[in-house]
């Protein structure tokens, strides 16, 4: 795993001043009382504030209908989240250890707070303009609109329920078989009656992905 300055410096363009702050960012409450909460406030402010000047910027002929649609769409949790497994975050997430079993590190929510949290840092840090360079990087594809951005299958499973007015995807561990070293895991994920899927995998978070991935097959 890439020593923590080493990442921060090389995802955020900026080498931590005081790295017990990112540290602090990237703390969630089942680790720490001192967690990335209050961060993370800060950071979708920042986030929202920028998204909102560069669509105000770029697409000057569109009525603030639409431009309220583009900004809700880049700054909703999914995207959150698709820049934080884009930038490698579980792994330097702190979780406490119910949470990593519950699959926290893969959770849209909690990936989308801790990215808001690590911009919150990076501004407190090094200012709006160090913050503003890395929204416009990681959200440059899903900003031009150019190429589909690449979606996690639990993230387009999420956007599959929200555009078809469907309760939320639910996943359930069916079963945990093999040793502890080598554990499998069986999942179903369901929304409501629009259907329902099952897979097995090496972990619980690869599990729920590849029943996302069945589910949206059948689905799309």
């Amino acid at each position: 795993m890439t020593n923590l300055t080493d990442w921060l410096t090389e995802t955020l363009g900026q080498p931590p001043k005081d790295q017990r702050l990112y540290e602090q960012a990237l703390t969630h409450s089942s680790h720490s009382r001192e967690t990335y909460e209050r961060l993370e406030f800060l950071g979708d402010r920042v986030l929202g504030l920028v998204i909102a000047d560069t669509l105000y910027k770029t697409h000057a002929q569109d009525e603030e209908g639409k431009l309220s649609h583009r900004l809700n769409t880049l700054v909703a949790r999914a995207a959150c989240a698709d820049v934080g497994r884009a930038i490698g975050l579980a792994s330097h997430m702190r979780l406490g250890k119910q949470a990593q079993e519950d699959g926290a590190f893969d959770s849209q929510n909690v990936l989308g707070d801790v990215v808001e949290a690590l911009i919150g840092a990076l501004y407190l840090e090094h200012g709006l303009e160090a913050a503003r360079a890395f929204i416009l990087r990681h959200w440059d594809v899903m900003l031009t609109g150019q190429v589909s951005a690449p979606r996690h299958p639990k993230s387009a499973l999420q956007e599959w329920a929200a555009a078809h007015n469907r309760k939320s995807p639910h996943y359930e561990v069916l079963e945990r078989s093999g040793p502890d070293h080598a554990p499998h895991f069986t999942v179903r994920v369901s929304i409501g009656s629009a259907g329902d899927a099952q897979a097995t995998g090496k972990s619980k978070q690869e599990a729920e992905r590849l029943a996302a991935e069945a589910l949206l097959g059948k689905l799309t």
